[in-house]
């Protein structure tokens, strides 16, 4: 997502209030020797608006640099970011799809 793609609508509420996330992602597919048979793909709603529909990832979303793919595992931890500020998640769900 990051550096990635631009959300199609600002679907954000008031600093302060919580916000909402609905992603459906499926994972890259990789061929055996590492080259990316299919890229990892997400939906994203931001509280119930459709922001990002089945966006292509072109790679790990790095902070400095391109992105790019490097094999790996079929299922990998969800990472959540903060960039160091107050920051709270909770009902957190993971559901294979």
């Amino acid at each position: 997502l990051y550096k990635q793609h631009m959300p199609m609508a600002n679907a954000c509420r008031k600093p302060g209030e919580w916000q909402v996330y609905d992603v459906i992602f499926n994972a890259p597919e990789f061929y055996e020797d590492g080259r990316v048979k299919s890229p990892a793909t997400f939906t994203v709603f931001h509280n119930g608006v459709l922001i990002h529909h089945n966006a292509a990832l072109l790679g790990q979303t790095a902070f400095i640099g391109l992105p790019k793919y490097e094999k790996h595992a079929a299922e990998l931890p969800l990472m959540l970011q903060d960039h160091g500020d107050l920051v709270s998640f909770r009902n957190i769900w993971v559901r294979k799809l």
